[in-house]
Formats: C-alpha cells, structure tokens, sequence
C-alpha cells in the first residue's frame, strides 16, 4: 500500500467519524419527521421526499407540563379570560399538560401553507399526511377532477394575516381546535393549453377560511389533523 493510499483511507476515516458524529445513527426508534403542530416558523423546507424540516421541541420540553398560571394570563394572545374558547383550551391542557396554545397557533399557520400549496400541486402524499380521511377524500377528488380536465392551479403565499382561534373543545379523548385564517395570496387555474380560466397572476386576493384541526390526546401520536374546512368572511 503506498503513502498517497494511506493517507486517502485516513481522510475517509475522518470523515466518516466527524459525519457520524454530527448526524447521529438511525436507530429506528427517532420521533417521526413531521409534527407541524410543535413548529415555531412557517414552513419554507419542504423537501423533494415531502418531509418538512420544521424545529420541534427538545424531548425534555415534550414532556414537561406547561406552568400553572392565573387566568387572565393562560391565554394572553389567544383567549380572553372567562370565555368559552379559553375554557376549552383549559380542558384540553386538562387531558394533555404539554399542550402549548402560542406553539399550536405557529404550527397551525405552517400546516394551513402546507396544505393549501399540497392542493394546487396535486400533493397526495402532503396532504394524506395532515387531514383526515373524510377531508382528505373530499380534497383527493377535487384534485382528481382537475386532473381530468387537464387543469392547474398555481398558488402563491403572500402572507398568513391572521390566524385566530375561535373555538376549542375537548371531546371525551379527542382535542378540537378551530381557527380562522386571512391569508393574502396569488392564484390562477389554468386550463390543458395553459390558458387562466379562474384568477389573475398579477393579482393578490384575501381569502377566509374557518378549519378545525382535532388529535386524540391519549394517543402516543403528536400530529393534529384537518377534520373541517368552510370558507369564511
């Protein structure tokens, strides 16, 4: 073996070792890849494979129950104190005291970009992911007729205005969260020849929407799920 040889396996030792090092080993029991409720920023990393990098919490964050604090305070941001939406959410951290409504609301505004760019790109994949099983047939055949006609929709995010919750219940074991989006963005549906039949490319529309996300709290499974949609005003 001659002295450049040597010094090459040398190299790829240390590199292995410093790769190793900083990515960690598989060991097939890692959290899953995609958990948009405990994001704190919109999603912007979606990659080819459809897994989004969106930071979660430490696992000793993950366990911790949220701090006891006086009413008026709990849901600062989020609630006024006394009302029925704070008293869901006081139900909910009941079931679940890891439950964080300010990292709910952040992951909420990740997943409603996430799911409305997956529709106009046909992402089955994306969407099976993050809504139920009747909104996800409901939102599979729209994209399925689409399809058919040979139509596209290209979307883009502008920016998420508001995203206020409006309703928060606890239903034996399963948690429901409503919020209403404002959004601002660009979309057009082209049809086979590339011709816009429905929106304009140069124009940016507001567009409501009321969507209910639901989990089951005794359920070792972190992610929330679309189970509702209405268009609102």
């Amino acid at each position: 073996m001659d002295f450049w040889t040597i010094i090459f396996l040398t190299l790829a030792v240390v590199i292995f070792l410093k790769l190793r090092s900083v990515l960690g080993q598989r060991t097939g029991r890692e959290r899953p890849p995609y958990d948009p409720y405990s994001a704190r920023d919109a999603v912007r990393g979606a990659t080819n494979d459809n897994v989004v990098t969106l930071p979660g919490r430490a696992a000793e964050t993950a366990q911790k129950p949220i701090e006891a604090s006086e009413p008026a305070e709990r849901w600062k941001g989020i609630a006024e104190a006394g009302s029925t939406i704070a008293a869901g959410l006081d139900a909910i951290v009941r079931g679940d005291s890891t439950f964080d409504a300010q990292h709910f609301v952040a992951g909420s505004r990740a997943a409603y970009e996430m799911i409305v760019m997956a529709y106009a790109e046909g992402d089955r994949r994306t969407l099976k992911n993050l809504l139920s099983r009747e909104v996800y047939e409901g939102f599979e055949a729209a994209i399925r007729e689409r399809e058919n006609r040979g139509e596209t929709v290209e979307t883009r995010f502008v920016a998420i205005d508001k995203s206020d919750i409006t309703a928060a219940e606890l239903r034996g074991r399963t948690a429901q969260v409503t919020l209403r989006f404002v959004s601002q963005l660009i979309s057009v549906t082209r049809d086979k020849a590339g011709n816009v039949i429905e929106g304009n490319p140069e124009k940016v529309t507001e567009v409501t929407d009321v969507w209910t996300f639901a989990r089951d709290i005794s359920s070792r499974d972190p992610n929330w799920k679309l189970v509702a949609t209405e268009a609102g005003q």
